[in-house]
């Protein structure tokens, strides 16, 4: 097997260039914040750019109804609220996300229930979701984690059989597509966060699908984002108040940075795709090496890139594989998170308000080690990359040489101690 002296012990580094960058924002966002601060308002219900945002963003994939939020926590918050989540419910997710997935559910009272997930799609297992089914859980929120689409089809005849909500996070997967359809667009809602560090920015903000097409929903997940007002066309309707709802909304600044945004969507998305693309083609054959494998006839857009260590057959740590890496010239990050969810304080301790185990107090449930255990694998074994539009061609070539060159180096290693 090829290898060379790595840069970690003193051979050349693969690369040397930086890698390429660009400026996310320019004069169309300037031009439609201008016309936003003529109009005299910054409340989306008096001006026109939340509105038009939404009706772009409708266009792109292909939905009547969507509302507009302050984040993309506040995105599933509200898709919870809107169907019906409440005190003690319990609710299915991913163990390997960001905080920003399950705290809507908390905010509701309902209790996350952490499912497996695939070793090399990082994505729920419809296996694992289903095991975790009782006669309390309510709704699932898949994550289409690093813009991976999970496999959607087995999960959505879970969901349907037992009578589950099922709620898409795409907060990282914008126009990722699962057997030619758009992620978010498949469950009853779709949750997407224009946070700065997505694929489009508004420096924070978020939109909800809601995918049934039925009005009175939409109106329900409307109202529940705007504290259970209903504000269309010159009416603001206010009806009695029989639930509690919060203040999710957008304001025109970050409608109109999202207008110009939209614009490049697509093109961020294939040069994402095509990036990821090339990686997992220069590292497939590689011995000790499981790339991020995305599932027959879907797409990914790669918010991130993230490949696994066998330490088994490299006979080194994935630690040291990522410092390696690194003196490669390739920044990387060893893991995701530090570790799974269920593993984090707040669930080991039952405590999600100061001084109280409400709601976990309603459930059975335990969070413990080993609950996932495909999950705590991955975290454990796991490279993860930096995916940018601005990337060229030839950093794409040259990361995926670069990860080459390690693992040939370690794997001939292994094979002649």
């Amino acid at each position: 097997m090829e290898q060379g002296k790595l840069a970690l012990m003193g051979g050349d580094k693969t690369k040397t260039t930086p890698y390429g960058t660009g400026k996310r924002f320019g004069e169309e966002e300037l031009k439609e914040l201008s016309e936003a601060l003529e109009q005299n308002t910054l409340f989306y219900h008096h001006g026109r750019k939340v509105k038009q945002f939404l009706q772009d963003f409708n266009e792109i994939y292909c939905v009547t109804y969507s509302v507009a939020v302050s984040s993309g926590t506040a995105a599933i918050h509200t898709a919870l609220g809107a169907a019906g989540i409440s005190v003690g419910d319990e609710v299915i997710t991913s163990p390997i996300t960001d905080q920003g997935t399950l705290i809507g559910i908390l905010y509701q009272n309902a209790i996350p229930v952490f499912a497996d997930l695939e070793a090399d799609t990082y994505n729920m297992s419809p296996a694992s979701i289903e095991s975790k089914i009782t006669s309390r859980t309510k709704a699932i929120v898949v994550v289409h984690l690093a813009g991976n689409p999970c496999d959607m089809d087995p999960i959505m005849d879970i969901a349907r059989w037992h009578g589950l909500k099922v709620i898409e996070d795409c907060a990282q997967s914008y126009l990722t597509y699962y057997k030619g359809r758009l992620a978010g667009t498949i469950g009853d809602f779709g949750c997407f966060s224009t946070n700065d560090f997505k694929h489009i920015s508004t420096g924070d903000g978020g939109m909800v699908t809601v995918n049934s097409g039925d009005e009175e929903l939409y109106l329900r997940t409307h109202a529940f984002a705007d504290k259970n007002f209903r504000r269309f066309g010159t009416d603001v309707v206010v009806k009695d108040l029989h639930g509690l709802a919060p203040n999710y909304r957008m304001t025109e600044l970050q409608g109109a940075v999202g207008i110009a945004q939209l614009k490049r969507l697509k093109w961020v998305c294939e040069q994402r795709g095509r990036y990821g693309e090339s990686i997992s083609a220069g590292i497939r054959d590689l011995p000790g090496m499981i790339p991020h494998r995305v599932t027959d006839g879907a797409r990914s857009s790669f918010w991130f890139y993230m490949f696994r260590v066998d330490e088994s057959v490299l006979g080194v740590s994935r630690d040291e594989f990522s410092k390696a890496l690194a003196a490669e010239g390739i920044p990387n990050q060893a893991g995701y998170i530090p570790r799974a969810m269920y593993l984090q304080p707040m669930f080991l301790k039952k405590e999600a308000y100061l001084g109280s185990r409400f709601p976990f107090d309603l459930s059975d449930i335990e969070y413990k080690p080993g609950d996932c255990p495909e999950a705590e694998n991955i975290l454990e074994t796991a490279v993860r990359l930096q995916v940018s539009e601005f990337f060229t061609e030839q950093d794409a070539e040259e990361t995926a040489r670069a990860i080459r060159k390690v693992a040939l180096y370690y794997a001939a290693k292994a094979a002649n101690p």
